[in-house]
């Protein structure tokens, strides 16, 4: 026999061996079918991978001779201290990390509702208003977990305040930290300028049925006033860079539009010919 017709003749033993495997296996009960299903696929995996894969004569032969090699081979198998479980792990972490990426793009994406409860019912939008509020109250709580987890020996870390912004989007960052400047209007541990700045921001009026201003929910509260100054002018600063950034990007693609030579009529018109 040719080496092909050696590969041939154990393809077809051992998928005969596991044609037989599988009818012992639909006479099982459920359970039992459960318990040999991780073995029922690795099988599946061998004879696939025998259909792809040359063996030599010998090693052809050796199986041939053997009464069940596709349960020999599968028993090896079980033995082999592999990197399955990593795999698995790995795959799990990935489909978690997509599962957040995408989570955290809607939210970003999400509009910053910015009209009360009370206009929002009267214009049939308070699905919106719901969600852009429970928004804002995270996003309070992510700026307030940020300020605790990046000031220590008196040094605040302002690095923490794009994490900020990365995960909720600018808009929803100035229309919370505006909020919470609003509330503290009175505090003088918040500079003038960001008093100013924040006063542009257009927070809603918004009151509940005790009278108490629902956008108390999103002002950042527990954090001190100062750190809150600090977080708010890295937030300005940063955004003022990001303006100017794309303010010059959008200047060289204009003069470069400006530079781009115009062809005659006479060249064109050759061109044609």
């Amino acid at each position: 026999m040719t080496n092909e017709e050696l590969n041939t003749e154990l393809y077809k033993k051992l998928f005969a061996e596991q044609e037989k495997f599988k009818g012992w296996l639909l006479t099982q009960p459920p359970s039992e079918i459960l318990n040999h299903a991780y073995e029922y696929v690795m099988r599946e995996d061998i004879v696939l991978a025998m259909e792809y894969h040359d063996l030599s004569d010998e090693q052809a032969k050796a199986l041939i001779d053997s009464t069940s090699p596709l349960a020999d081979i599968f028993h090896d198998f079980e033995k082999i201290e592999g990197d399955h479980m990593d795999t698995v792990r790995d795959c799990i972490e990935s489909r978690a990390n997509k599962n957040i990426e995408a989570q955290r793009e809607s939210l970003r994406n999400l509009p910053v509702y910015i009209f009360s409860a009370t206009f929002a019912r009267e214009h049939r939008e308070l699905d919106e208003y719901r969600a852009s509020f429970k928004a804002n109250v995270e996003c309070k709580n992510a700026i307030e977990e940020a300020i605790a987890d990046h000031y220590s020996d008196n040094r605040f870390d302002g690095s923490c305040v794009q994490e900020v912004v990365d995960r909720f989007g600018a808009e929803r960052v100035s229309f919370v930290l505006a909020n919470t400047i609003q509330h503290k209007d009175w505090d003088g541990r918040i500079s003038p300028e960001n008093k100013e700045w924040a006063k542009a921001e257009p927070v809603p009026n918004d009151f509940d049925a005790w009278h108490n201003k629902k956008t108390l929910e999103y002002s950042c509260s527990q954090a001190h006033p100062g750190l809150i100054n600090l977080f708010v002018n890295r937030f300005r600063k940063e955004q003022q860079l990001e303006k100017e950034r794309k303010q010059s990007v959008l200047k060289k693609l204009n003069e470069a539009k400006m530079n781009v030579p115009k062809k005659s009529p006479g060249k064109e018109k050759e061109a044609e010919l």
